[in-house]
């Protein structure tokens, strides 16, 4: 076999277990009248591969023969690695060959179109991509599409809403195109655990093609509910080619230790001793950018990467661990589909994602090219929580989406998304989200100049998305079940993909024993154990007005003036941190019961605003604000005691007199978490004041700095409003010390 350097991404899963694999033509499943087809896509896969004992695996021919010799529409589902990339690059060839026009392939991720450009490169496949990544190459890609220099054009499903796109390109690419092919098509499905509303569109597409125009669509992470979902969207006489999920290269295992300080001092303890390189999945950003700090400072080669790196940095990052660069990448779900290292040599999991299906997918990344990979989940107690905040986010509200639509309805005109940000309370991804749900549905649509309603009648389908958010706790119960069971963890996470050959692997911690070490360094337990009390978060201020405030009675634009500003402040910590997250995570927990601070939490709070004032490399100090002259409290209806054991233990600890509290107005702010910026700022605006006792003994601290304290902020408006009275009471600067930041 040659060698992942020098060979297609797609070499090894046609070469590699063929002892284990029958063969198109070992099972003599290769008809007569597709014997010629047969012999030439054996010929160009040989060709492709640059080996002349390439074969293929069973069901990779079925699939292309269905495509090149019937026309036909054809579902996909394999495992990761077995080679589906092979099936649509030589079916491309062959209808190349016919007279066919170029294959157009529907990929989700940057990364992916990535990879799969660079792999058709290097098996003499031309293939371009037309995305957002690469605009200044867009004229260069239609002049070679004009003079049919192309083979595969990819795309992403977003392409295929934006108005020009689909307007100016789209009518002439589906005249021309010669293959149809939607590659991860679980998205497509609102079953699966990464539905992209934009997939949708898809089905609108497959209408338009003529029906001689043959359409493949692949998944490796699909149940049969999804399968079937896929299925109706493709059409009629869908032929569907179900697979083994089971990864024999993998070797799963669980790990349930006591806390986030175990579960770190284990990875300083033992990431060294894991296999070659691989990736460290968290749940959220914060996760991954603590542990990878955590994991650097002791001197290891890993990097940070989440939704919120910057793209250049992706890509290097990818790169680097695909050259063994670094030991591992720290990642969240943003690592995921796409991301292609034949000899990733393992996958550790701090907390477990949220369905076995996602948890596939993820620990797919590794062994595809290997013998041998190892995979550990590290579940957390915090991990349900976290669940069901992106469960409930992900899921369209019938009030909001009636909002949306009388929105629309009443401009009259296309409306940006900025602009309806301003008039409806969602912020800007969910409402990008809902937005394409509609659009999908038939109610909205994308034009120039933004969105517009069409007038078509819509429903909430209540049923449906009830009966989604039921499949989606049944998934988070099979998560859980997966890490308690005491049978073959891979026979258990196939058998929930419905696959029919699940069997026992012989290689889990079940089935063959703990093969991973379960003892921890004290120094490692004790190095975690400082991470993770590490306290202290920049609070960077509000620098503008949201835009459409006159919208919502509230007269204000532009930037906020600097004599009213807040200052920047401090947090304890992130809801989500591993640290004194799930300490907060606890005190703001649905139905917990108000207390006084913890002695212990306090103490942390002292510590920040030692930092906070000293300075140091880490967080800069209060600067020429000075020293506070006194403490004021934003009241809380929730936690009051809370709140003013915390002012007043500053006020006791430091010395700084505690002013009191400021005055509720018009029942105190309204709203909730999760509303844009501008409907945040609505609900609490003029309704924190300044009363008569806190101006007094505000009046003789004229022009001073006065810490400002708060329980938990998440749109940072509540602190804002709260300073600006407080300024245009007297105050000097004021510092927002809070508790917790949500997010």
């Amino acid at each position: 076999m040659l060698s992942n350097r020098d060979a297609p991404a797609f070499q090894d899963t046609a070469l590699q277990d063929t002892a284990l694999h029958d063969t198109v033509a070992d099972t003599g499943s290769v008809s007569s009248s597709a014997s010629a087809i047969y012999g030439e896509a054996l010929d160009v896969l040989r060709e492709l591969v640059g080996h002349p004992g390439a074969d293929f695996h069973d069901g990779q021919f079925e699939a292309i023969e269905a495509l090149v010799g019937d026309g036909r529409r054809a579902l996909v589902v394999q495992r990761t690695g077995w080679g589906k990339s092979a099936v649509y690059f030589v079916a491309s060839l062959l209808l190349r060959r016919r007279g066919a026009g170029p294959t157009l392939i529907v990929s989700p991720l940057l990364a992916l179109m990535r990879d799969q450009v660079a792999a058709a490169a290097r098996a003499g496949v031309r293939a371009v991509a037309i995305n957002s990544a690469n605009q200044l190459e867009w004229d260069t890609v239609r002049e070679q599409l004009a003079a049919d220099e192309v083979d595969v054009l990819l795309v992403s499903p977003e392409r295929l809403t934006n108005p020009s796109f689909r307007e100016n390109q789209l009518p002439e690419l589906i005249r021309r195109t010669g293959l149809l092919v939607i590659d991860e098509a679980h998205c497509i499905s609102d079953w699966g655990h990464d539905f992209r509303p934009d997939y949708r569109r898809i089905a609108d597409l497959i209408t338009e093609l003529p029906s001689t125009v043959p359409v493949l669509a692949t998944t490796a992470t699909a149940n049969s509910r999804v399968v079937h979902d896929i299925e109706e969207q493709l059409g009629t006489d869908v032929l569907t080619i179900r697979g083994a999920l089971g990864r024999e290269s993998l070797r799963l295992g669980v790990l349930n230790l006591r806390d986030s300080r175990d579960r770190l001092g284990w990875l300083l303890t033992h990431l060294s001793d894991l296999p070659g390189s691989g990736i460290i999945y968290t749940l959220t950003v914060s996760a991954a950018e603590d542990t990878a700090r955590l994991l650097a400072e002791a001197g290891h080669k890993v990097l940070a990467y989440s939704g919120r790196t910057d793209p250049a940095d992706r890509e290097r990052a990818e790169q680097q661990l695909k050259d063994n660069q670094v030991k591992a990448l720290v990642a969240t779900s943003a690592l995921g589909m796409g991301f292609d290292k034949p000899d990733l040599g393992f996958v550790v999991h701090l907390g477990a994602p949220s369905s076995p299906v996602a948890y596939y997918q993820q620990v797919g990344r590794a062994g595809r090219g290997a013998a041998n990979a190892d995979v550990l989940l590290l579940p957390g107690s915090e991990d349900r929580d976290i669940w069901q905040y992106f469960a409930t986010a992900s899921m369209p509200s019938e009030e909001k989406a009636a909002a949306v639509l009388t929105a629309l309805a009443d401009a009259g005109a296309a409306v940006s998304t900025v602009a309806l940000e301003a008039r409806v309370d969602l912020r800007r991804t969910p409402l990008e989200l809902l937005l394409k749900v509609l659009a999908v549905d038939g109610a909205v649509e994308r034009v120039g100049g933004g969105w517009r309603a069409t007038g078509l009648p819509w429903v909430y389908d209540s049923e449906r998305y009830s009966r989604i958010a039921e499949a989606r706790v049944d998934e988070q119960d099979s998560m859980v079940i997966y890490q308690d069971t005491a049978g073959c963890r891979m026979e258990y996470i196939t058998s929930v993909l419905d696959d029919a050959t699940a069997r026992a692997c012989g290689r889990c911690d079940n089935c063959a024993g703990r093969w991973f070490p379960t003892d921890i360094n004290a120094s490692a337990t004790e190095a975690a154990g400082a991470t993770l009390s590490r306290a202290g978060l920049a609070l960077e201020p509000r620098l503008q007005w949201p835009t459409g405030m006159d919208r919502l009675g509230v007269p204000v634009k532009g930037k906020i003036k600097a004599d009213e500003n807040v200052a920047e402040g401090r947090v304890l910590a992130r809801l989500t941190d591993l640290g004194w997250g799930g300490s907060l995570r606890e005190i703001f927990a649905s139905g917990a019961p108000d207390r006084e601070i913890d002695p212990a939490m306090l103490q942390a709070c002292v510590q920040v605003l030692r930092e906070w004032g000293t300075g140091s490399e880490r967080v800069p100090g209060w600067s020429g604000a000075g020293r506070p002259a006194g403490i004021v409290s934003i009241p809380s209806r929730s936690k009051p005691a809370l709140v003013e054991s915390l002012a007043e233990g500053i006020s006791g600890i430091g010395r700084i007199p505690y002013l009191g509290q400021l005055q509720l107005e018009h029942g105190g702010p309204t709203g909730g978490r999760g509303g844009n910026s501008a409907y945040r700022l609505a609900g609490v605006w003029d309704r924190l004041v300044v009363g008569p006792d806190l101006a007094a003994a505000l009046e003789p601290l004229s022009g001073q700095s006065i810490m400002l304290v708060d329980d938990l902020t998440d749109s940072r408006w509540t602190v804002t409003v709260a300073a600006r009275a407080l300024r245009r009471a007297g105050a000097g600067a004021v510092l927002p010390l809070v508790l917790a930041q949500a997010g």
